[in-house]
């Protein structure tokens, strides 16, 4: 992957988590005026998948190559800040209920259930969808953990036992989960797909044109919103809501494909705009190693901000205020989680190692 084109998905991996946060934050209680920008938060998470995947199948390929040292790293990556974001969660709920109910329009109750499920991870498995109290946003990370574990089943068992292994975990979380799954294959198709590589300058270009323009016409035509309705009345009220998150799935599919489209002239022309993307790399990826923290984190951050300023949303300066708050609280908290997760890497690497040798002994005895 040539430092271009990963400076560029950094610089995609940022401004999504942006879009996301400006989606959530659209609040009239927060601003009276409809923010800019602010109806691409969905859409931003099938851009998270598509390059999570193109991410996954990069460092498998050339760092990971073991699978405590990949389970080590993507356990590390996830939990480095879920488990903080809950636990934050449940606190800054407490508090800005308090201090601001009306802000609150989100469940603050069953708090086993709802824990226990966002610790494992399991809001979103099948027909169930568990709310982790205020922070919508987690829903994401309860797909796509489950995608790191079957492409770690597919890299790291045999090809026959690793595909009756993904078989029985897709039938495990569900369809709501499964549904979702081709978006984030999209990224390892691009990154393996060696024929994607041999295109044309000439070709890439159009592509990355071509997807630009597609991706306005996506959101310009509200497509997702045409593509619901008609789901909707095919399947029924009640089985449309039920798949959630994933319901807009056929509309996903052809963003997930725009945004494809995308990074497949971009990495071919990167190179080309590297003397503008080479200058901002420091910038870039420091925010972007913010990112996670950014994505979990925002939803009860901005809550709680709002409910302890409690200003007035009829002009932009509550709104900025409690962004700003938003801004700091994510850099102090990502600098003591996700800034630092090699250490919790490093730890549960050290452990998986000595199981992954214990149960080699074992085997070798019992032969």
């Amino acid at each position: 992957m040539n430092k271009a084109f990963s400076i560029y998905l950094d610089l995609v991996r940022f401004t999504a988590a942006c879009l996301v946060y400006l989606y959530h934050s659209n609040q009239r209680l927060l601003i009276n005026d409809v923010l800019p920008a602010s109806n691409f938060g969905h859409s931003s998470v099938i851009v998270f998948f598509v390059l999570s995947g193109v991410v996954i199948a990069y460092i498998t390929d050339t760092r990971e190559k073991q699978l405590a040292t990949y389970a080590a790293s993507r356990i590390s990556r996830v939990y480095s800040v879920a488990l903080p974001a809950v636990l934050l969660t449940v606190i800054l709920d407490a508090v800005g209920r308090q201090l601001y109910p009306a802000l609150y329009g989100y469940p603050f109750d069953n708090f086993l259930l709802r824990g226990a499920a966002s610790l494992f991870l399991l809001n979103e498995v099948w027909f169930v969808s568990i709310t982790s109290f205020s922070n919508v946003p987690y829903w994401s990370i309860c797909y796509e953990m489950w995608y790191y574990v079957a492409f770690g089943l597919l890299m790291f068992l045999p090809k026959r036992t690793g595909l009756i292994a993904i078989a029985l975990l897709a039938f495990a979380v569900g369809p709501k989960v499964t549904l979702l799954a081709p978006i984030w294959i999209l990224g390892v198709v691009l990154y393996r797909w060696q024929r994607l590589q041999a295109i044309s300058e000439s070709v890439a270009w159009i592509l990355v044109v071509g997807s630009f323009f597609g991706i306005v016409a996506f959101h310009q035509t509200e497509l997702t919103d045409m593509v619901a309705a008609y789901s909707k009345n095919l399947i029924g009220e009640k089985w449309h809501a039920q798949f959630t998150f994933s319901k807009f799935f056929p509309s996903d599919y052809l963003l997930g494909a725009l945004v494809f489209l995308n990074f497949v002239g971009m990495r071919k022309v990167s190179p080309r705009l590297q003397h503008f993307l080479l200058p901002l790399e420091r910038p870039i990826r420091f925010l972007a190693g913010y990112t996670l923290s950014l994505y979990l984190l925002h939803q009860p951050l901005f809550l709680f901000w709002a409910a302890v300023i409690h200003g007035n949303p009829s002009g932009h300066a509550y709104w900025w205020a409690t962004t700003a708050m938003v801004a700091a609280s994510v850099f102090a908290i990502g600098y003591i989680t996700e800034n630092k997760r090699h250490l919790l890497k490093k730890w549960i690497e050290q452990h998986l190692l000595r199981v992954e040798i214990f149960v080699h002994q074992r085997y070798v005895l019992t032969r």
